[in-house]
């Protein structure tokens, strides 16, 4: 019982960490049986591990550093090694977590490396002034100091200014979720090691790695979370399938045009001109809303959206409503559901999808980059499924003939760098297009 006396801190972080981690396994395995795929993050998993691992190696130094005289020194520094290796790929684990969540996977190699380094560079410099470090007795415990105890000090610290880097150049282009998410973790860690640098008995260490980890799954990773955005996925396409019956007499309409507006920002987003802004939050939304973008033909009569023939002047301004009735669907109806970076876009892909880049679309009449982004890849994606498809007032155009309408309009109804997107991959298009189980997440 005596060992629980040094302990008893790291003893309460473990279980805490094990019975997280029971609950993100069990609720993980339902969610999993619900969408019939894997939904966990494998880096979240590898970050749950190395923390667990890093508060035993905690609990067990401040164990062995009490008994110098029963436990030999060269067991005393594989633990501390254990414990310090530890803590520092906790540290770029988390950096690489937040990373990944925000922007995506970095496809450069050299900014892949600068995420590394730092850790790389403590990791080897910790082995090498091993063998100097000290045990000091403390009032109420004993503990450790020297160059490797600086070293993983310097080492969070420098991941502490990345995280902060992130957070500046990336804030416009991060859901308020992930940035509230960050920030909270980032001040906890600072004063949990700033208590730990004034007050080094304190042995808290553990706090941190338990609280961030639980900090993350609580509002990142929660098997809970990703159920809840399945069914709002699900209720957004039977509404959107709803609607697309009323109207588009082959089906498959919503499907194939969100397909190729995600493929054309996939594209987009290699031009470096478009890299900040179509991050993995612009995609994810996207998913979520292009299926949402003719929902406002449900205040369109079926004779209207059904009509065999050529629609009349009265007609048509008409059928030109739905796209506010659209944005006011979604403002009024699906905006209370969802985070309002979700809701902004789709209201702006219902609302925005028939401007033109020349300013003659409407409903505003807006032109060039006023018509937000994901607007103008809608009507690229939206235009070329209309005029491809069978409708009920004429046939399918030949694939060429539909090529030649959208690269027509480059310029005049279209934004020209995302025709250049949707043209250069052709090859893709047609999978979509003669692919009846299409997938576009």
């Amino acid at each position: 019982m005596i060992i629980l006396q040094w302990c008893k801190t790291q003893i309460m972080c473990l279980l805490i960490l094990i019975y997280i981690g029971i609950i993100y396994t069990k609720e993980g395995n339902n969610l999993n049986r619900l969408t019939h795929k894997s939904n966990c993050n494998k880096i979240f998993d590898f970050f749950y591990i190395v923390s667990e691992t890093a508060v035993i190696f905690d609990g067990v130094t401040a164990c062995t550093v009490n008994f110098l005289d029963v436990i030999p020194r060269t067991m005393n520094l594989l633990m501390h090694l254990g414990m310090f290796v530890s803590y520092e790929i906790y540290v770029v684990l988390l950096f690489w977590y937040w990373v990944t969540v925000t922007v995506g996977v970095p496809k450069r190699k050299w900014i892949k490396a600068v995420c590394i380094l730092p850790s790389t560079v403590s990791i080897l410099l910790t082995i090498i002034f091993l063998p100097s470090l000290e045990f000091v007795q403390g009032k109420y415990t004993n503990y450790s100091m020297g160059k490797s105890v600086y070293v993983c000090f310097i080492s969070i610290a420098i991941y502490c200014v990345l995280t902060v880097g992130l957070i500046i150049i990336q804030h416009r282009y991060i859901l308020e979720k992930k940035r509230q998410s960050i920030a909270t973790t980032f001040v906890f860690i600072v004063i949990i090691m700033a208590l730990q640098i004034i007050f080094p008995e304190a042995l808290v260490s553990c706090i941190a790695a338990s609280m961030t980890t639980i900090s993350i799954y609580l509002n990142m990773e929660n098997p809970a979370i990703y159920g809840l955005e399945h069914y709002q996925h699900e209720m957004v396409m039977g509404f959107a399938t709803l609607v697309e019956n009323k109207d588009d007499s082959t089906g498959g309409h919503i499907r194939r045009s969100s397909a190729y507006a995600v493929l054309i920002a996939k594209s987009l987003r290699k031009d470096k001109k478009y890299r900040n802004v179509i991050t993995k939050d612009f995609l994810n939304n996207l998913v979520q809303s292009a299926p949402m973008h003719d929902i406002g033909k449900i205040g369109i009569p079926d004779a209207i959206l059904q009509k065999p023939g050529k629609l009349t002047a009265e007609e048509f301004d008409k059928m030109k409503e739905h796209p506010v009735i659209g944005g006011k669907i979604i403002k009024d109806t699906f905006g209370h559901l969802f985070n309002g970076e979700y809701e902004n876009m789709a209201f702006q892909v219902a609302m925005f999808h028939h401007e033109k880049w020349n300013g003659k679309g409407y409903p505003q009449g807006m032109s060039g980059t006023d018509i937000p982004l994901c607007a103008r890849i809608m009507a690229v994606a939206d235009v070329f499924d209309a005029v491809s498809a069978k409708r009920c007032y004429r046939d399918a155009m030949p694939l060429e003939e539909c090529y030649s309408i959208i690269k027509n309009g480059r310029g005049v109804d279209f934004d020209p760098d995302v025709v250049d997107a949707f043209m250069r991959n052709r090859d893709k298009i047609e999978e979509i297009y003669y692919n009846k189980n299409i997938t576009y997440k």
